[in-house]
């Protein structure tokens, strides 16, 4: 095997593990990958890597809110320690709107800038691309009504996603990146200038 192959293998583990210690509430070893300068956003948290473990683990503890992910396709670029990934996912949660279960699924892409640190490639920033998203009861003979102003407050990419977190009583953020649009231009120039030098991963704190 390559350098470069298994370079990309390592990394691609690093993403791997991210999604199945995170989401089955593995907090020891979820810190392993995640750089100790590292930083995560979503919808409902912008913050250092080491609170976003805390506040994952309690949520899970408390069962109060459970959000699965899901992998497909990955690419990445390499340059030296650093590195720019891709990964295909979908983002799953179901709670309650207005006394109904529902599920919503948000389709998009993980953009990651990474590093290798002590040997070991670690996420330093990542930033969920949001492209589409949608919503449904649990079960099929329930109906749900929505708030359209409420709804169409939020982007278009994650506006399902983030209604049902904002019933949960979650500040939800605007402005993350989606399929197009000014904020996934400005994602895609911090990447290049990652890989290309620049002293911090890009400038994480959205509008």
């Amino acid at each position: 095997m390559d350098q470069r192959t298994a370079e990309k293998l390592a990394i691609q583990e690093t993403l791997d593990n991210w999604v199945l210690w995170r989401d089955s509430g593995d907090g020891e070893r979820f810190k392993t990958v995640l750089h100790p300068k590292g930083w995560m956003n979503a919808t409902w948290f912008q913050g250092p890597a080491d609170k976003f473990i805390e506040v994952s683990a309690d949520s899970f503890n408390k069962g109060a809110t459970i959000i699965h992910h899901f992998y497909g396709g990955f690419g990445c670029d390499i340059a030296g320690d650093r590195a720019i990934a891709q990964t295909k996912m979908t983002i799953s949660q179901r709670g309650r709107v207005d006394g109904v279960l529902v599920d919503v699924l948000c389709t998009g892409r993980m953009y990651d800038f990474l590093e290798k640190y002590q040997g070991r490639w670690l996420v330093r920033r990542r930033q969920p691309i949001y492209e589409k998203d949608r919503m449904d009861p649990v079960d099929p003979s329930d109906s749900v009504t929505l708030d359209k102003t409420l709804l169409e407050s939020f982007p278009e990419g994650y506006r399902y996603l983030a209604y049902l977190q904002s019933k949960l009583g979650f500040a939800v953020k605007k402005g993350l990146p989606g399929l197009t649009g000014a904020s996934v231009d400005k994602l895609y120039r911090e990447g290049k200038a990652w890989l290309e030098g620049s002293e911090e991963p890009g400038d994480p704190h959205w509008p």
